[in-house]
């Protein structure tokens, strides 16, 4: 042992060169960023409040009490209840479980099959670069929201017919609940939308990699092209990926807000912020609080994804870390 790795353990040095790693770096630059510990602490209690939803709401989000219609905040219920009577804080609260796995489902699905198509466009080149590239530009033509409208208002009636005619020859009654159809058919068409972006940023990190020293030795000795990919390429490239699936969690989040609130996302009894929002609009100057509670959680979800996001992206980048 020399005389300064001696001092070193002397002093209890935990950060000596050989224990550094990128990812040990990144993260004590992301514990230094106040703003991404902030956006972190919001994503945690979201999937906290998620998580264990169901055992802390005051009331079934669903059930209904007549006589208890468009009531004022009160003790008994702490945001009041909507115009059918349905507590409010219990219907935010299983919002949030919509919205993760609205967040999770169609940021993973979505960022899955961009990174499949565009990595595979970059590394083969050829038909399947023009193809997927002609498949992202179209894409990426038409405004996020009107694609996710279309997609969802063409594919339902048929996926539920299906549905339905499944249910009829196999008995699984199951099959045909609407709110299961609702959430395949806006996830399925959430992902088709986000997916473009992905594949438009790996392709990009695969094009800039494919040449570098480390893929050129693994062509030597005799890597296959589907090893060099999976092996070196994409894990090479998953940071950028990482940054764009922590910003893409609150856009899939805004969209799904988005269709609800046009009338053909997650439609009741399923509980969605942006619903939430629509069926109370006309209320707004009689009770705020029924359009304000939603839309300020949503915002601070939002908020909360966009600084981990941004601090991710800092603690990643070797050019903007602190040593």
């Amino acid at each position: 042992m020399t005389i300064k790795q001696q001092a070193l353990r002397a002093r209890g040095d935990r950060q000596s060169p050989r224990s550094r790693s990128l990812w040990s770096d990144a993260w004590r630059s992301l514990a230094r960023n106040r703003s991404a510990v902030l956006g972190l602490v919001i994503v945690l209690l979201l999937i906290f409040i998620a998580a264990i939803g169901p055992m802390i709401t005051p009331y079934d989000p669903n059930k209904q009490n007549l006589d208890l219609i468009k009531a004022p905040p009160s003790r008994e219920h702490r945001v009041g209840t909507d115009q059918l009577g349905r507590d409010y804080f219990s219907r935010i609260l299983a919002g949030a479980r919509t919205a993760l796995i609205v967040a999770v489902t169609v940021s993973f699905l979505s960022c899955g099959l961009g990174i499949l198509l565009g990595a595979a466009a970059a590394f083969f080149g050829g038909w399947i670069d023009t193809v997927v590239s002609g498949a992202i530009d179209g894409a990426m033509a038409f405004p996020r929201l009107l694609l996710a409208s279309f997609v969802n208002a063409v594919a339902k009636p048929p996926f539920q017919q299906a549905m339905e005619a499944t249910a009829a020859v196999t008995g699984l009654s199951f099959l045909t609940n609407t709110v299961m159809v609702d959430y395949i058919v806006v996830l399925s068409a959430l992902a088709l939308t986000l997916w473009p972006g992905y594949a438009r940023l790996i392709r990009g990190q695969i094009l800039a990699l494919r040449e570098t020293d480390f893929v050129l030795a693994a062509r030597t000795i005799g890597a296959s092209p589907t090893r060099i990919l999976l092996s070196h390429l994409i894990p090479n490239a998953l940071g950028p990926i990482i940054i764009a699936l922590t910003v893409g969690f609150g856009e899939a989040m805004l969209l799904e807000s988005s269709l609800s609130y046009l009338g053909i996302g997650i439609q009741p009894p399923g509980a969605s912020w942006g619903q939430m929002i629509s069926e109370s609009l006309d209320q707004w100057r009689y009770a705020p609080h029924l359009v304000a509670a939603p839309g300020f959680v949503l915002a601070i979800v939002v908020l909360g994804l966009n600084l981990l996001g941004d601090g991710l992206n800092d603690a990643l980048d070797p050019r903007r870390r602190r040593a």
